[in-house]
């Protein structure tokens, strides 16, 4: 027992200098509740996924994500699984929407990781699967930014969607305004197509 409480302290530390050797840093606290939805933005690079796992030790919480079907296959999909991948065939929102409500209502803790734009491209807008899932659920949504020029990882103020879209993109616009991924010019607008 011993040995396990000493690895699950040792965890955020070697996190958080692991992150300090490459000159990142986590600022913010996650708040103090069970289920919410974390939005990751802007995705612009592949080391946004290991800065998300690293960022995720140090904050102690285990994060679930969702990823394409394809890299949950053999040999790979076991880590995957492992690291909190949730396999997604991309078949439709709806069903993906409907498939994390049910995920979320039968477990007592859980924080769904999500990156809106989807890729690491710019994109003309958001995936609105994100504030679908938190309003559905009744969960606050937890904005989490990557500043590529700060080298910074930095966690919001919690938002509990209203139902009221565009009031409620406006207050991530202004968590998300000024913000450089880790690649710039791959940064869209903070925006839903719903809007």
């Amino acid at each position: 027992m011993r040995i396990a409480g000493a690895r699950a302290k040792r965890g955020p530390l070697l996190s958080r200098l692991f992150l300090g050797l490459f000159g990142w840093k986590v600022v913010g606290r996650l708040p103090d509740v069970p289920k919410f939805v974390a939005v990751g933005a802007p995705h612009t690079s592949n080391w946004d996924f290991p800065l998300a796992l690293l960022t995720a030790r140090v904050l102690k919480v285990r994060i679930r994500w969702i990823g394409k079907a394809g890299i949950f296959r053999f040999p790979w999909g076991p880590v995957m699984r492992w690291l909190g991948g949730i396999p997604s065939e991309r078949t439709g929102s709806e069903g993906l929407v409907a498939a994390m409500s049910r995920a979320f209502a039968e477990t007592d803790r859980m924080v769904l990781a999500i990156a809106p734009e989807g890729t690491r491209k710019a994109v003309p807008y958001w995936k609105s699967g994100f504030y679908r899932i938190a309003h559905g659920v009744g969960v606050p949504i937890v904005p989490v930014f990557i500043d590529g020029t700060k080298r910074e990882v930095r966690v919001g103020e919690p938002l509990m969607p209203t139902g009221q879209i565009r009031a409620d993109m406006d207050r991530l616009r202004e968590f998300y305004a000024g913000v450089v991924g880790v690649k710039p010019e791959r940064i869209g607008p903070v925006v839903l197509q719903d809007e």
